[in-house]
């Protein structure tokens, strides 16, 4: 059950660390860390994300700025008091961790497959330009009655798509982990730079509806 339950949140993430390691937490006396690090896209833009690693990842490896890293984990969330208020903070928990050469060329380096419930309504829009969005947020079980809740953004298709979803639809989806920066304008008038973290899909499902027709061929 354990290991179908990790299967519902797998991220392969390939990146710059950017900064020294810090002290995150400790669970059980084993203590954790967290590092920044920078995915390119395809543009000259790049995703900078939050990487959590447990010291025993660590015992014969340093992780310096500037190293070019692999990572294999799963996006957690969980909440933070920030400003006054609690918020959700997502970070990449890294279950493996390899170094890689500087040259190495990278293919397809922001990775992430989620199968979970959709926990709010979603929300549909169009841009003034006439460009369909949709978020929507999905929560995913883990072990010992836990679950991440994971902001994701649809495009298109997949806007319409998870415009018709309900509250507690079992759902699947592919795509890439982003931050995205934005403004927030203050009851005083002062505007505060922030980064939001999200999934931006790529490809989603129904995880019933595939089932249904599984067991309809099967009779």
């Amino acid at each position: 059950m354990t290991d179908r339950v990790i299967d519902t949140n797998i991220v392969t993430i390939v990146g710059k660390v950017v900064d020294e390691k810090r002290f995150s937490h400790e669970i059980y006396g084993e203590g954790f860390y967290t590092y920044n690090i920078e995915i390119p896209r395809l543009s000259d833009a790049c995703d900078r994300l939050s990487l959590t690693v447990s010291e025993r990842l660590l015992v014969d490896m340093e992780l310096n700025p500037e190293d070019m890293v692999r990572v294999e984990g799963q996006l957690r969330s969980y909440n933070k008091f920030i400003d006054g208020s609690n918020r959700l903070v997502l970070t990449v928990f890294a279950r493996d961790i390899v170094l890689l050469d500087k040259e190495e060329e990278i293919k397809n380096p922001n990775q992430i497959y989620l199968e979970g419930f959709v926990c709010k309504p979603p929300i549909y829009r169009e841009t003034p330009f006439g460009r369909e969005i949709s978020d929507l947020l999905v929560a995913v079980n883990r072990p010992y009655n836990k679950s991440d809740y994971i902001p994701s953004i649809a495009w298109g298709r997949n806007a319409r798509f998870s415009a018709k979803l309900n509250v507690g639809d079992h759902i699947r989806l592919w795509g890439r982990i982003q931050s995205r920066e934005y403004q927030k304008k203050l009851y005083d008038g002062t505007i505060l730079n922030k980064v939001a973290y999200e999934v931006s899909v790529s490809k989603m499902e129904k995880a019933d509806e595939e089932a249904m027709q599984e067991n309809e061929g099967q009779e």
